[in-house]
């Protein structure tokens, strides 16, 4: 914000407050209510506003208080800031990103704990990510605000309260090859030669944890975080399939028609000779988010991500 004037935020709550989960903090306090505006509870409102900031030149940067929210705004997000750089030629850029806090394990019900991801990546026109680790967060909002396309930047609420160093006066490229390709590339965490797990968001730091679990009994897990949902750097995926033989793929969405799904497909077209046992998916399930009582078995935990690591290595 201090390096673009034409950055603005807008959210409910987002003011004063400083969000729900305290991440515009101080904004209004440096910037004021001209560049960090409180906005009624009317997410489509919201959309609509930025669609028209876009297009008269500024950089709308939108908080969705909780993932349920979202659904108000859809119309907006997918009919109108999707479609707009194709339908006018290229002419009218749509630089507007849209952070969502998103996903389980906070004790919440429906509404307040779903991963929608999937919805905004079958979307054509609409960049979908999620940041897994505090440093990579930091780089990924900033190239995200400096895209001129509409990104969905995805937050895993459970990892708000993750510490790591973040050296904040590290300059971060925004090149327009670092925020085209960079911005989606996915990368490999953790070195394994037994089998691949992928995942993004909330889900990488568990599958790290199952790594460490299954290197306990001898096994290699390489670790994969996405990053990106779309693009989706399937090529990452794919070389490392083809040095293990196994891909395990987690995320917290249902595994029906979920993100899951179309990396499994694209895989299996890819590394068809290369694959030792069927590529496994490891997700919610087909339900709406249950009580905060159930919560720990709907999630990918770090059991039922060994169990198809174990599953995996049988075949």
């Amino acid at each position: 914000m201090r390096r673009d004037p034409k950055v603005l935020l807008m959210g409910e709550d987002i003011g004063p407050l400083g969000g729900v989960f305290r991440v515009t903090d101080g904004l209004h306090r440096e910037f004021g209510p001209q560049r960090v505006v409180d906005t009624p509870l009317a997410e489509s409102g919201i959309i609509g506003t930025a669609v028209g900031l876009a297009m008269a030149g500024y950089r709308p940067v939108c908080e969705i208080q909780f993932d349920g929210f979202i659904f108000p705004g859809f119309d907006q997000i997918t009919t109108q800031l999707a479609k707009l750089t194709y339908r006018s030629g290229g002419r009218v850029p749509m630089p507007v990103v849209i952070r969502v806090p998103y996903g389980g394990g906070i004790g919440a019900i429906e509404h307040h704990s779903e991963s929608p991801e999937a919805l905004f990546a079958h979307t054509a026109g609409l960049r979908v990510i999620s940041p897994a680790a505090p440093a990579d967060a930091f780089t990924m909002i900033q190239q995200a605000i400096a895209s001129p396309d509409p990104v969905l930047f995805f937050e895993p609420k459970a990892r708000y309260w993750d510490k790591a160093e973040v050296d904040v006066e590290a300059p971060v490229d925004l090149s327009e090859e670092a925020v085209s390709t960079g911005l989606h590339a996915a990368r490999v965490v953790r070195p394994g030669t037994d089998v691949t797990l992928a995942g993004y968001g909330p889900t990488v730091k568990t599958l790290l944890a199952a790594a460490d679990a299954a290197e306990q009994e001898g096994h290699s897990l390489e670790v994969i975080d996405l990053r990106s949902i779309s693009p989706l750097d399937v090529a990452t995926v794919a070389a490392s399939v083809r040095r293990t033989g196994r891909l395990v793929v987690a995320h917290e969405a249902p595994v029906f028609f979920g993100a899951g799904a179309e990396l499994a497909a694209r895989i299996g077209e890819q590394c068809f000779y290369d694959l030792e046992a069927p590529v496994l998916r490891v997700g919610g399930f087909h339900m709406p988010y249950p009580a905060s009582v159930h919560e720990e078995e709907y999630l990918p935990g770090l059991d039922r991500v060994l169990d198809a690591v174990d599953r995996s290595l049988a075949h």
